[in-house]
This record gives structure tokens, sequence and C-alpha cells, in this order.
């Protein structure tokens, strides 16, 4: 999954990038509310983080323009992080279409179960327990069973057996994986994904995922 962060302080954003990123997530961090329109044209987000005091274009303002681009964007999940803690500026938030509000400071874990939080409310981006052959994957939960035995996986190959298993008949390109594991400025070595498809079969079976050649990685038929 990707998430959209825009922060403008340099530490606090530093900080939520690294800890969304050991969650399992793809951040794309930004400083700039005036930045926001063009990452959204560009990439598939899952969920936004949207300070509301940014420079170029404050976060009220970014807010009201998704709201009013058309679908899907429109139905982005968004989670307000500000310093603003008046009630007023609560319902102000909630009002201008924030799917939730979290006042700094704040624990990262309640972030995280935040996040959890509306991407479960989010119709289009399904948190429910994912289920191929003998293997099970809990989004919400961050784990994943064979035969009913618990499977220990890395937070990068737990992001990738689940974009594969998202889309049980699809075959992804290596770049669509990627896609969904790194954010900008993240280094990616020219073979990780091959290493991470290398772990997963180790775990789940040799035979779980099946390479096309040229095109990419799937699972095999359950």
């Amino acid at each position: 999954m990707r998430i959209l962060l825009i922060e403008d302080d340099y530490s606090l954003g530093s900080s939520l990038q690294s800890w969304l990123q050991m969650d399992g997530y793809a951040v794309d961090w930004l400083q700039r509310g005036d930045q926001a329109a063009t990452a959204l044209a560009t990439h598939a987000y899952q969920c936004v983080l949207l300070d509301r005091g940014l420079p170029g274009l404050d976060g009220d303002a970014v807010l009201k323009a998704l709201r009013a681009a058309g679908a899907p964007r429109a139905q982005l999940p968004v989670i307000m992080i500000t310093a603003r803690d008046a009630l007023s500026d609560r319902v102000q938030g909630l009002d201008l279409g924030a799917d939730d509000y979290l006042v700094k400071p704040f624990d990262l874990e309640e972030l995280s179960a935040r996040v959890r939080a509306v991407l479960r409310r989010n119709a289009a981006q399904p948190t429910s327990e994912l289920r191929h052959g003998a293997v099970t994957l809990d989004p919400a939960a961050k784990r994943v069973a064979l035969d009913g035995a618990p499977v220990m996986l890395t937070a990068r190959e737990f992001a990738v057996l689940q974009a594969l298993m998202r889309h049980p008949t699809h075959i992804l390109s290596r770049a669509q994986l990627e896609e969904a594991l790194y954010g900008w400025g993240e280094e990616v070595e020219s073979n990780a994904i091959e290493v991470h498809i290398y772990n997963l079969r180790k775990k789940l079976g040799s035979r779980y995922i099946v390479t096309v050649r040229n095109q990419g990685y799937g699972l095999a038929p359950a």
C-alpha cells in the first residue's frame, strides 16, 4: 500500500516516513501543499496524511481540491495531522472532508491504528482477510498463515505477498511490485524483488508464486 505524507516539519516528516515504512507501507513525502496535485495525479495512493499548516498551499486547500476531484481521488482517505487542537479546529477539519483528525504530538502506534481504521472503512481498499490456497493474509493485523500455522515475514515480504494476493489472477511486473513497496528517494536494489520472491517461496512453498518470463510474477492456481 502507498501513502502520501504531506508535512513541512522535516524532523516529524522523516520520523513518520520511517515508522510507516517499517509498518510495511510505501511512503511518498512532500513538504509543500502545492506539490500535492501532481503527486496525486501520478500515483495511486491508499491514504493521505495531511498537515494543515503547509507552505505553498495550506492543508485545508489541498483537502478541498481533493474532495472536489472526480472519483476515485475524491474518496481517498485523508487523516489530518496538526497542532490545531481546539474543538472548532477539529470540527472544521472533519467538515472539510477529513476522515480522521490527529492532534500533534501523537503516538506513532496510534497513527498506525488510525491508518488501518480508515483503510478498513474505505470500500475501495478492502482490508479483510485474503485467502489463496493454503495461505491466509490479514492486512490489518499484518499476519500470514500457511495451513493455519503462522508464517514470519519481513515488512517488504508481506507487502509483496499482499500485492499478489490482492490480484490473484494477474501477473504483476517488477515495476508494479516496486511501486507498491518503495517511496520516492528510496534506493531500490536491482534484484530486490527477486530476493523477496525467493524468500516467500522458501516460506510458503516453491510453487506458490510463479514466474512468467518477461512479464513478472503471479500466484499459482489455487
